[in-house]
């Protein structure tokens, strides 16, 4: 006799949306246990979606990091939100991730509502930094201004930095999902190649060791990967890879005195890309100035950057 499953199975894509820097890749990260997206303290850090697999008994999640929703003011500020606003279009449910911290709704907010609502996607309030949350009628005032432009299927209170409450925001956003099999296999974390994920190792560098305008005049260019996997000859994985940059004042900057910035650059993403891939990494990385490269679909786009 054929034994059914005892339950059904549901899988489903959950867009992570909201303003920048309000936790949405840390909590990536979190739901996966593994660190698929880079983070960083400086705005507009994740450009494009990243898609990580979750899996659970009955439960598959296919969670999308999306680039947080803000007013654009050049081509690659505009593919960065259609990015997202595709992410949101794409999705089964969509996940409002807020700061708890953030006193009350701002004209930020209630753009990044607008696009969200326009989806037509079930909505789930994920507050998020409650471990820094100190004023508990803040908070309501806060969840209630929200649930007012933007009504909540359900309200969760989690932290992506000490993993409170993940496990019931993930009960909640499966409510919300249909009976489905699961698309991806379970060994499967995500549907980004690993050349895309290096690229953005390095870029998380140059986002920690510069600051001001320069991190965000930066795009990471891989123009050679050669990997062990792909080719078996070879015993170290091979990157080259240009730091392109608007100015050539930012192009000092990064290269830092005597080479010393460039150099940090590269050791501490060497470092992160060997623990990704296992394998021994030879990291080459250049310097190129490519004037107002932000401003140009074209470039945008030649860059991998509008999905």
């Amino acid at each position: 006799m054929t034994m059914g499953r005892s339950s059904a199975f549901k899988s489903g894509i959950v867009a992570l949306a909201g303003k920048p820097n309000v936790g949405k890749s840390s909590l990536l990260n979190a739901l996966l246990d593994y660190k698929l997206a880079i983070v960083s303290d400086k705005p507009q850090t994740t450009r494009t979606s990243i898609r990580g697999v979750l899996n659970r008994p009955g439960l598959q999640l296919i969670i999308c990091d999306t680039p947080g929703l803000h007013l654009p003011r050049h081509a690659l500020g505009r593919a960065i939100v259609s990015n997202a606003e595709t992410a949101l279009e794409a999705s089964d449910v969509v996940c409002l991730v807020i700061d708890g911290t953030d006193r009350d709704i701002d004209a930020e907010d209630r753009e990044v509502v607008g696009k969200i609502l326009k989806a037509a996607r079930p909505v789930i309030l994920a507050v998020n930094k409650m471990d820094l949350v100190k004023n508990s009628d803040a908070l309501k005032r806060l969840v209630s201004q929200y649930n007012e432009v933007c009504p909540a299927v359900e309200t969760a209170y989690i932290s992506a930095r000490t993993r409170s409450n993940l496990d019931t925001l993930v009960d909640v956003i499966a409510r919300r999902l249909d009976d489905s099999s699961p698309t991806y296999d379970e060994d499967v974390l995500t549907d980004r190649p690993e050349r895309f994920l290096a690229s953005e190792l390095i870029r998380e560098k140059v986002l920690k060791l510069t600051e001001e305008e320069v991190p965000h005049s930066v795009a990471v260019e891989i123009e050679e990967y050669k990997s062990p996997d792909e080719y078996p000859e070879r015993n170290v994985l091979y990157i080259r890879a240009a730091l392109l940059v608007e100015r050539p004042g930012q192009k000092g900057i990064l290269l830092g005195e005597k080479g010393n910035r460039i150099r940090e650059i590269g050791r501490l993403a060497r470092l992160d890309i060997e623990s990704m891939t296992g394998h021994k990494v030879f990291l080459e990385l250049w310097v190129k100035v490519r004037p107002k490269w932000r401003q140009s679909e074209d470039a945008v786009r030649r860059l991998g950057l509008k999905e």
